[in-house]
């Protein structure tokens, strides 16, 4: 079980993940909707991953990686991406991310996708 902050600017997908998370017995310990705010709340509740959206409103997915993973070498962040994404997802990689998950989410890639970084 691992306690997750979940950063998406979509409120239905972020309700999506939270249930799939949920059920695979997961913690969501607390919500972003943007890049800035996903910092903010990486330091306040020092979650054990977050999913990252990529493409968000004040500052991106790819901006809060960078962000977050200068402060904090070891976070465990997995970028979120759409179909088509792929350069995003490799710039996302490079900046510190240690895997990703492709919208529409499909619950077994998801759940795959937490297993390997929480080894």
């Amino acid at each position: 079980m691992a306690k997750v902050l979940v950063v998406d600017d979509a409120k239905f997908m972020r309700m999506t993940l939270t249930k799939m998370l949920e059920k695979a017995n997961h913690e969501v310990i607390g919500e972003a909707e943007n890049g800035r705010e996903a910092v903010e709340k990486y330091r306040e509740l020092n979650p054990e991953i977050v999913t990252m959206d990529i493409t968000m409103p004040e500052m991106t997915g790819l901006e809060a990686v960078k962000h977050i993973t200068s402060e904090f070498p070891d976070a465990k962040i997995i970028i979120c991406s759409s179909m088509g994404q792929q350069k995003m997802v490799m710039s996302g990689i490079e900046a510190g991310a240690k895997d990703y998950i492709v919208k529409p989410f499909n619950e077994n890639h998801v759940n795959e996708a937490i297993e390997r970084v929480l080894k």
